[in-house]
């Protein structure tokens, strides 16, 4: 029975999560292509490589905007979650095993107990985010259920993964709910909030290019 459950999640769901997060994401941003000409036909005119790029730099590098500087906590927590969240999943060693079993490629990976510090760093970055969402009046005003369900989102894979590694009670069955979950992550990345990890680049591109090359001002 686990045998046929874990041919069904490895096969079929796992070929479904990556079809609908490759399918889905070229959909979203071919979507805000459009979208965006639709409502500003001058938008593609003044976006300016220079003001991109100068606006990209400064908001992936801690502290270098006004924002995260008077937010230094949250600043610190976000950078390393991000990070972690991005970086675990590709370079952990029995994922990259994976890729080579059944696509036929492969790449360096970090050893098992740094990215088993990173998995905890994502866990504790999620609680973090969680109770930032229920003290703090201003963010608490602006979340509803479905942010929460994004925070569960994110951290199924990273806590199922972390059981499954150190083979607590019940990691047998663990070991596929972590593969269920990371499928559910992939395949919501381009439909939910979590697309805002797509449209970053684009977003602070079209950000910058306005501040710099319309207003003659920073965007930071």
């Amino acid at each position: 029975m686990m045998h046929r459950i874990y041919g069904l999640v490895s096969g079929p769901l796992a070929w479904a999560a990556f079809i609908l997060f490759f399918g889905g994401s070229l959909y979203r941003l071919i979507s805000m292509a459009v979208l965006a000409r639709r409502k500003d036909p001058v938008v593609y005119e003044y976006m300016s490589l220079r003001f991109a790029l100068r606006s990209l730099v400064h908001w992936v590098l801690p502290f270098a905007s006004l924002n995260m500087r008077r937010k230094p906590l949250t600043t610190l927590v976000g950078f390393a979650f991000h990070l972690c969240l991005l970086a675990a999943p590709v370079f952990l060693l029995a994922h990259v095993i994976l890729w080579k079993e059944y696509w036929n490629v492969s790449w360096w990976n970090l050893p098992d107990g740094v990215v088993d510090f990173m998995t905890v760093i994502v866990m504790a970055g999620c609680l973090f985010f969680f109770v930032r969402r229920l003290v703090l009046p201003e963010v608490r005003f602006l979340t509803g259920p479905s942010d929460f369900a994004i925070l569960a989102v994110a951290a199924a894979p990273f806590v199922t993964g972390f059981w499954a590694y150190h083979q607590l009670p019940g990691h047998e069955i663990m070991g596929i709910v972590h593969m269920v979950s990371g499928e559910i992550l992939l395949a919501a990345i381009p439909f939910t909030r979590l697309s805002h990890m797509l449209f970053f680049p684009f977003t602070r591109a079209y950000m910058g290019s306005e501040f710099g090359g319309v207003r003659h001002a920073r965007d930071w």
